[in-house]
C-alpha cells in the first residue's frame, strides 16, 4: 500500500485560497479603473506614438532632418513627401516629428518642474501655517495676477530662448495652481490622527512630509504633471508663434506655425495642418489621460 500525503496538499490549497481571496493592491485598483477609461486609454496610445516618433525620428523619419532640395521648393503632398515640402524643399513630414522632440520635451521638461516646485512650496506652507503660510501664499497670489505671456515674453527676451530657458521660465510661473492645491490637500492631512502620532514619536519634519503627507498626494501630484504638460505645449506654442520661443536653426511645432502663418489662403496652407494638427492631438491625448489619472487614483471614486 502506498501512503498519500494530506498535509502538503492541505497547506498547498489554504495557501492558493489566502491568495485568491487577498485584495488587491491599490496600484492594480488604479490601473483597472484607468483600463475601463476607453478615452483615456486612446489617448495614452496617440500620445505613445507621438512620443515614439518624434524621439526616434533618427530612425523613423522618410528623410534626413533639416535636409534641404531647394530646386522642388514648396510642393504639396505626394507619394515621395506624404505631408509635402517647405519652401526650402525639407520633408514636411520628417520636420514635424524632428520639432516635436523640442515641443514635448519643453512640455514634459516644464511639467515635471512646476510640479515639483508647487508641490514642495504647497505642502511647506500648508505644514507649517502661520508666517511661513502666509508669506508663500502671498508670493503666489503675486505670480497669479501678473499677466502670463507678457511676464514670459520679457523674461525670454532678457535670459535668451534655448529649451532649457523657456523651460526655467514656464515653469517659474507654472507653479501656482498646483502649490494651491497641495496646501489646501495638506491642511487636511496634517490633522489626521497618524501624524499626530508621528509628532509625538519624534518624527522629524522632512520624515513626516517625505514618507506620510506626500504618498497621500500621489494622485493630485500625477494628475498636475499631465495637465501641466498640455498646458506648457499650448504656451511654447504661443510664444513660438509670437516670435519669443524657440528660434532657428531650432525649430519647434509653434515655430513651425509660425513660419507658415503667411501661408494662409495660398496653395501652401497645408504647412500649417500638421505642426497644428500635432499640438492638437498632444494637448487633447495628455487631457484624456490626466482625467482617466484622476478618476483611476480617486481613492472615493466607484466606477
Amino acid at each position: 500500500m502506498t501512503e498519500t500525503k494530506i498535509g502538503p496538499e492541505i497547506d498547498t490549497e489554504k495557501a492558493s485560497k489566502a491568495a485568491d481571496n487577498r485584495e488587491p493592491s491599490q496600484a492594480r485598483i488604479a490601473l483597472r479603473r484607468f483600463a475601463r477609461h476607453k478615452v483615456a486609454v486612446a489617448g495614452l496610445v496617440v500620445l505613445a506614438a507621438l512620443t515614439v516618433g518624434c524621439f526616434g525620428a533618427s530612425l523613423l523619419a522618410p528623410y534626413p532632418h533639416n535636409a534641404q532640395d531647394l530646386l522642388l521648393g514648396a510642393a504639396p503632398p505626394s507619394g515621395a513627401h506624404l505631408l509635402g515640402t517647405d519652401e526650402l524643399g525639407r520633408d514636411y513630414l520628417s520636420e514635424v516629428m524632428y520639432a516635436g522632440q523640442v515641443s514635448l520635451a519643453i512640455g514634459l521638461g516644464v511639467g515635471v518642474l512646476s510640479t515639483a516646485l508647487g508641490t514642495l512650496l504647497g505642502a511647506v506652507a500648508g505644514y507649517f501655517g502661520g508666517w511661513v503660510d502666509e508669506v508663500l501664499m502671498r508670493i503666489t497670489d503675486l505670480f497669479l495676477i501678473v499677466p502670463a505671456i507678457a511676464l514670459l515674453a520679457l523674461a525670454i527676451q532678457g535670459l535668451g530662448s534655448s529649451p532649457p530657458t523657456i523651460v526655467l521660465v514656464l515653469a517659474g510661473i507654472g507653479w501656482t495652481s498646483i502649490a494651491r492645491v497641495v496646501r489646501a490637500q495638506v491642511l487636511s492631512l496634517r490633522e489626521k490622527e497618524y501624524i499626530d502620532a508621528a509628532r509625538v514619536l519624534g518624527v522629524p519634519t522632512r520624515r513626516i512630509l517625505w514618507r506620510h503627507l506626500l504618498p497621500n498626494l500621489t494622485g493630485v501630484i500625477v494628475v498636475n504633471v499631465s495637465l501641466a504638460v498640455a498646458a506648457s505645449v499650448i504656451l511654447e506654442s504661443t510664444l513660438s508663434f509670437l516670435g519669443f520661443g524657440v528660434q532657428p536653426p531650432r525649430s519647434s511645432w509653434g515655430t513651425m506655425l509660425s513660419q507658415a502663418s503667411g501661408m494662409v489662403g495660398t496653395s501652401h496652407s497645408y504647412l500649417l495642418y500638421a505642426p497644428g494638427l500635432a499640438i492638437l492631438a498632444t494637448v487633447l491625448a495628455v487631457n484624456f489621460v490626466g482625467d482617466g489619472l484622476r478618476d483611476a487614483l480617486d481613492p472615493q471614486g466607484r466606477h
